[in-house]
């Protein structure tokens, strides 16, 4: 067995378990070179490009790969059973004679991967090709501080996966976040992005396209949201045998939102420390799932570097346990309370915070404003489909407003401004993908002939237009 380079990225001996799960200035060079990729769909796409050139491997180098990998696997993973199950795979594959047909390397820690998640169903564990850059990068046992500035700067780059921060009709509140870093560095943006978010009357954080992180920021923004300290979930750890416990704080920076109606937006990418969020707030009733159920991925890691052989693996070394539920997300995923297609999640959460603020709301023009911008919300869950011999009746001119008809659909255009596709609310009502506060009405005579459009305004305003004669 050749020698190994242990770069723990969540947990060291050397270290507490203060950052489990943590996405660490190692880690983040794991990302960035492509090793540690916090989902199965990303490392399935990202283990070879176009211009990768082949790596030879032979079967003598084949056995001594599975050599280390099953003795991190014996010494490291969660299960010890499994473990030794999925190296008597790898070895009993290797005797077959298996493997030989792989002469690449990227293609065998492919069929690693494969062989030891038939096993262990974990997708959390891989391994794969590191070359000779990565492995220099990571040979020494701290960074410099150029180094760490230039990581810390790649961070500063994605604004810490704060991706978008909006303020949506209805006085909702839209964070889409897409990494949980580390606390030490993005608490910072966390804040403002929170404070932001204050004053909404309901939040949503869209966790779509969020592949994990560290635990200190799903402590850091579950704070936001509760109003006593709470246990939101525990580690345990196989080599040391314990546990340790994660809280949210009884204190944040700024305004908290410990009553504002919260939704979490999921997708079959959200995976790892981002389905620790959703099923933290889950199990607390603290939230709304609204999307698809999660990836399933519920350990933390650790990642091992075999330098003469260039290759990496990632291992799950300990366990996520919720104070209550007693167990953890990982090869289930976590299901929504509201079930869409992920691509439907914004507006299906939008719809139903809309109905929860109107539900509580006496103010009359603000009950108008938000049952408007329910109705647009339900035309888009809900197309309706209109007849193209009706659609075609509606052509014509009604004074400074010209209604047209183009490859089945309606256009509609007021003079000097901008074409627009008329979308159906009703048979006689249309919408605009870019006039959010804007509908047209067709109104029709007793034989259905259209007589003049009418455009009604989000603040009751109307205006009249007569057809041409």
């Amino acid at each position: 067995m050749k020698r190994s380079i242990q770069f723990r990225t969540n947990l060291s001996r050397k270290t507490n378990v203060d950052t489990i799960h943590a996405v660490s200035l190692w880690l983040l060079i794991f990302v960035a070179m492509g090793l540690a990729f916090l989902s199965s769909t990303v490392y399935a796409q990202g283990l070879s490009g176009p211009d990768d050139k082949p790596v030879p491997v032979d079967h003598k180098t084949q056995g001594e790969i599975i050599d280390s990998i099953s003795a991190s696997l014996n010494e490291i993973y969660v299960f010890p059973k499994v473990a030794k199950e999925m190296e008597n795979m790898m070895r009993k594959q290797y005797k077959n004679h298996a493997y030989d047909t792989l002469k690449d390397l990227r293609s065998f820690t492919r069929q690693l991967t494969d062989d030891m998640r038939s096993i262990s169903h974990d997708k959390h564990l891989f391994t794969r090709y590191v070359t000779d850059q990565e492995i220099a990068s990571l040979q020494t046992d701290s960074l410099t501080p150029e180094e760490r500035q230039k990581y810390l700067t790649e961070l500063e780059r994605r604004n810490f996966g704060f991706y978008k921060v909006e303020h949506l009709p209805g006085n909702i509140g839209y964070l889409d976040l897409r990494g949980f870093y580390d606390a030490d560095n993005a608490g910072p943006t966390a804040v403002a992005a929170m404070n932001l978010l204050a004053n909404s009357d309901a939040v949503i954080i869209d966790l779509r396209q969020n592949g994990g992180g560290s635990p200190s920021m799903i402590q850091l923004i579950s704070s936001y949201f509760l109003k006593e300290p709470q246990h939101l979930n525990s580690f345990y750890i196989r080599q040391t045998d314990s546990i340790r416990q994660f809280w949210s704080s009884a204190w944040v920076p700024g305004k908290p939102m410990y009553d504002v109606d919260l939704y979490v937006l999921t997708s079959s990418y959200t995976f790892s420390a981002a389905e620790e969020f959703t099923y933290d707030m889950k199990n607390l009733k603290r939230a709304t799932i609204v999307g698809e159920t999660t990836g399933g991925g519920a350990h933390p890691v650790e990642a091992t570097a075999y330098s003469n052989l260039h290759v990496g693996l990632r291992v799950p070394f300990g366990r996520a346990i919720n104070p209550i539920s007693g167990t953890n997300w990982e090869g289930t995923g976590v299901e929504p309370d509201i079930k869409v297609p992920a691509d439907n999640a914004l507006d299906a959460a939008k719809l139903d915070a809309l109905k929860k603020i109107e539900a509580r709301t006496t103010d009359e023009d603000r009950l108008r404003s938000l049952k408007w911008a329910e109705s647009m919300l339900e035309s888009i869950l809900n197309p309706v489909q209109v007849d193209t011999t009706l659609l075609k009746t509606y052509v014509g001119k009604y004074g400074e407003r010209t209604i047209t008809y183009e490859d089945g659909k309606l256009f509609y255009q007021r003079v000097d401004r901008p074409k627009m596709q008329m979308i159906p609310m009703a048979n006689d009502l249309f919408r605009f993908v870019d006039l959010d506060y804007f509908k047209l009405k067709v109104v029709t005579d007793s034989n259905g002939n259209p007589t003049e459009l009418v455009g009604l305004y989000d603040n009751g305003h109307t205006d009249s237009s007569p057809r041409d004669k």
